[in-house]
């Protein structure tokens, strides 16, 4: 077993996991933040999207001994307060979703890249999404959810607002 600590959506957490647990389980079974779900484990669906130091990773496939020291930012951490963000809330107006087993991995993907690419279009968009899967929507919704979070964002207006 090995000691770690991380800071986990602003709070420290500690834990002793065995070297081989990944980070989705540490967060799913020692942190109790369930938001992220596993699906393929193995990297491919994008389900188990957690923002590590700034950049989107798959926690399916990193180990929780690799994000020692590291900020960690689950779905959870995007609206510590119970209210949606603005991602979020872009999103739920354009009804994006709908089983809802893919959202976390698509919300915190984009909020990964929106955060590096504000001024992104609908091409970068889809190429920066494209790694993550839904069976349900047909992702044109998705791309309109966070188009409407980037021009929201840039043109300062925050949650709870719907457009048409």
């Amino acid at each position: 077993m090995t000691d770690i600590a991380m800071t986990v959506n602003g709070a420290t957490r500690t834990g002793s996991v065995e070297a081989r647990k990944t980070l989705a389980d540490f967060l799913r079974d020692d942190l109790d933040l369930t938001g992220t779900h596993v699906g393929c484990e193995h990297g491919v669906c994008g389900a188990c999207t957690v923002i590590v130091d700034g950049r989107a990773v798959r926690s399916c496939l990193m180990l929780a001994v690799q994000a020692a020291g590291s900020e960690v930012t689950t779905i959870e951490g995007l609206a510590p307060d119970g209210a949606l963000g603005t991602l979020q809330q872009a999103m739920w107006d354009s009804h994006s979703f709908q089983c809802g087993f893919c959202t976390p991995g698509f919300v915190m993907q984009a909020s990964a890249f929106l955060s590096a690419h504000p001024d992104a279009d609908e091409q970068q968009i889809r190429a920066a999404l494209s790694g993550n899967l839904c069976r349900c929507t047909g992702y044109q919704s998705i791309i309109d959810g966070v188009l409407l979070a980037a021009r929201r964002s840039r043109a300062g207006i925050s949650e709870g607002i719907s457009e048409g």
